[in-house]
């Protein structure tokens, strides 16, 4: 005799499950719908009664709407539309449409942003150096949304899919081009240190330094925010103390080109008086005089990779790999770099 299978546990309904959190069949409806008008406390009750129940959306592919919802945490930069045209290209080839949206700095966008995003019941969300609370990420998993981080400002933990790029070995391979040409006074204009990436870069840099046998100098290491005006204003900063540094490792190209700025404002000579990396390869970076060597971060890729992998998260019927993958970084020299100084 063939082994009986064991009884598949019975899913509650709704009306079952209203009477346990002690509220109405249409509340527990409306939870379910992703509405916007129920209280926070609510909400939660009903949401933690859904998974204990192991309450799931039948047919949940085909009450998606055709849409991938994208979100920066700001919308400033030429970096920002790199991600964008990456995961268009994927939504374009699928027959689906982009949202996008900013939470305005915020590394969690807003409560109100999640419920929004529940009614709209896209295919996905890919969060670009952002994340989400434990509110938001148990509101997306009840309505069967998936959601992949790009670029992860932090640790995103380890059952949350994400992209990113081999920052660390970026650092390095920076670092380490401009000691093979002869400097030993080189600076750092790093992007914020709450980031992930940041912190990486950095450290690939020390990790250069290190092992070249050349000290890490703290007052050549300065903080800034990615964007054009710190590395311009950084850049003044440094090249004007003493013992100035004979080359500069920039976080990101927007702050490379900031630093050009202070470079040409006190009369210094890109290379021939000052060698600049940056990170990241944007397309200005080609373009502008002298042509950047810098760090390519495969941001189109990164995005593409980002976008097809929560769109295969849907696919796999709420099933969430606790994927982390990261591209590689690869530097690119062009005519920033070149031998110190002589004194």
């Amino acid at each position: 005799m063939k082994p009986s299978k064991p009884a598949e546990p019975q899913t509650a309904t709704l009306a079952e499950i209203a009477r346990e959190a002690g509220v109405s069949a249409p509340t527990v409806s409306k939870v379910l719908n992703g509405r916007a008008d129920v209280a926070p406390a609510t909400r939660g009750r009903v949401e933690e009664l859904l998974r204990a129940h192991g309450y799931r959306r039948r047919r949940a592919e085909a009450t998606r709407s055709p849409l991938i919802d994208l979100v920066f945490h700001e919308l400033e930069s030429a970096w920002a539309m790199e991600v964008i045209r990456g995961v268009e290209n994927v939504a374009r080839d699928t027959g689906l449409s982009v949202v996008l949206s900013e939470s305005a700095g915020r590394l969690t966008p807003g409560r109100t942003w999640a419920d929004q995003v529940a009614a709209r019941r896209p295919h996905g969300v890919v969060l670009v150096l952002s994340g989400l609370d434990e509110s938001q990420r148990a509101l997306l998993t009840s309505r069967s949304i998936p959601f992949v981080v790009m670029d992860p400002a932090g640790d995103p933990g380890p059952d949350v899919p994400s992209i990113g790029a081999t920052n660390w070995q970026g650092g390095l391979a920076a670092t380490r081009h401009l000691v093979e040409l002869g400097h030993t006074r080189i600076g750092a204009i790093s992007g914020p240190s709450r980031m992930m990436c940041s912190r990486a870069r950095v450290d690939g840099y020390r990790a250069a330094l290190e092992t070249a046998g050349l000290p890490v100098d703290p007052s050549l290491i300065r903080n800034g925010d990615f964007h054009h005006d710190s590395g311009y204003r950084l850049g003044l900063d440094l090249l004007r103390g003493p013992g100035r540094p004979t080359a500069v490792f920039a976080g990101n190209d927007l702050q490379a080109l900031g630093l050009y700025e202070a470079a040409r404002e006190l009369g210094l000579r890109i290379p021939e008086d000052l060698s600049v990396v940056g990170f990241d390869d944007l397309p200005i970076a080609r373009w502008v005089g002298p042509p950047l060597t810098t760090v390519r971060q495969p941001l189109t890729e990164m995005a593409e990779a980002a976008a097809r992998l929560v769109l295969d998260l849907g696919r796999a019927e709420g099933e969430r790999a606790a994927t982390r993958v990261e591209l590689a970084t690869s530097l690119v020299v062009r005519s920033s770099t070149g031998v110190p100084p002589v004194a």
